[in-house]
């Protein structure tokens, strides 16, 4: 994983920030594969309670994470019971690491 023990924290305390102590955070894509260069980092948030807006959530939260790691790039996957299961979600769970 290409992530720093700080990068990690700080993600986590973000998540718990924005999305409450319960949600759990996947980091998936490149950052995964400890052979691979660069990339911005992916995230899947994953929650137990239904979500009212979620790009809104996924916009807050990449914003915040991107501004405590220095500007990195990030993109942010929601999954929650109301929202519609996509591939991509059973790739960043199967493939992913929980932070």
């Amino acid at each position: 994983m290409r992530l720093s023990i700080e990068q990690v924290a700080a993600i986590r305390r973000d998540v718990s920030l924005i999305a409450g102590d319960a949600a759990r955070v996947w980091l998936f894509g490149s950052r995964v594969r400890d052979d691979a260069r660069g990339g911005d980092i992916d995230l899947l948030l994953e929650l137990n309670e239904p979500v009212a807006e979620p790009a809104q959530l996924s916009a807050r939260l990449a914003a915040r994470v991107s501004r405590s790691i220095y500007g990195r790039k990030v993109d942010v996957l929601v999954q929650a019971p109301n929202l519609m299961r996509l591939p991509i979600h059973a790739v960043a769970l199967a493939e992913g690491v929980r932070l």
